[in-house]
This record gives structure tokens, sequence and C-alpha cells, in this order.
């Protein structure tokens, strides 16, 4: 077993703005439908699970 040197990125990034963490949903959104429709689900399925997504959101009034 060794040991590396492992350092903190927060550090050095500044916080991800309201913008950023929109596109950054969105990104993970589209990757959720990609998988979902790739493991053959159906459209309506599909649909049904980012609806469930988009209430949450919603309810919290800002991106996930």
């Amino acid at each position: 077993m060794a040991l590396a040197v492992v350092r903190d990125l927060r550090e050095y990034r500044a916080p991800a703005g309201e913008e950023e963490l929109a596109q950054f949903e969105t990104d993970v959104l589209a990757g959720f439908v990609l998988a979902r429709a790739s493991a053959g689900l159906v459209d309506s399925t599909i649909r049904n699970d980012t609806n469930h997504l988009d209430l949450i959101r919603d309810w919290f009034g800002r991106p996930l």
C-alpha cells in the first residue's frame, strides 16, 4: 500500500453560480434520460421519472 499527497480542490475554485448549477442539472438530467432510453424504457416511463424530478425541483425552488 502506498501513500499519496491529496489536496483539496475547493480552495482553488470559486463556488458555482446559479447559472452554472442550472446547466449542470440540465446535463445530469440529459444523461439520466439517455441512460433510461438506452436501457430500453419506454418514453412514458422516462417522462414520468423526469416529471417527478421536476416536481421536487419546483418544490425546492432551485436546482437540485
